[in-house]
């Protein structure tokens, strides 16, 4: 079930098309985030909300049969997200250093400034992402669609991208 929920979290804003193609009403969608409930597996310290929440959605979804519930998950998760590193920059460790330290168990002083760095551009990060998939709850539902299940994700891969080219070049100079 842990690969399956971890699909479908990916692959959700996809639904759309899918639901729109065989015509189907979107907040049938709900059904899929159900699934996440019970995803116990997560890649950051702090993320067990995912499942609870996604839970809430997908059922208010199906008992109100409404769309907004669905479209209201992207947001959701980034403002949880947002919470979570944000926390971490007020605790000893931020999420970003303790990923660094999975594999690289004795981070330097150098490499703890600059995951605190890096915490904080993926704050602002989830800030912009969760505001504008904010403000697609209220468009038409392909750019709803075209933003959570596509931009956002290329913007998520330009981040990595980015911050990797950035990481290399910091270590060289270290």
């Amino acid at each position: 079930m842990s690969w399956l929920s971890g699909l479908i979290g990916l692959v959700f804003p996809l639904l759309f098309w899918l639901f729109h193609w065989l015509g189907w009403p979107f907040w049938l969608a709900g059904l899929a985030l159900l699934p996440l409930a019970w995803h116990k597996r997560h890649a950051l310290p702090g993320a067990g909300w995912i499942g609870p929440i996604a839970l809430l959605l997908g059922a208010a979804a199906l008992i109100a049969r409404s769309d907004l519930p669905v479209k209201l998950y992207p947001v959701l998760v980034n403002a949880g997200l947002l919470a979570v590193f944000a926390a971490s920059l007020h605790a000893p460790q931020t999420v970003i250093e303790r990923l660094a330290r999975l594999r690289e168990p004795d981070l330097p002083e150098s490499g703890v400034r600059y995951t605190r760095k890096v915490t904080q551009a993926w704050c602002v990060f989830f800030t912009a992402n969760g505001l504008i998939a904010l403000a697609t709850v209220f468009a038409p539902p392909k750019i709803w669609a075209l933003y959570n299940g596509l931009i956002a994700y290329l913007l998520i891969g330009t981040m990595f991208g980015i911050e990797w080219l950035i990481r290399r070049r910091v270590r060289q100079h270290a």
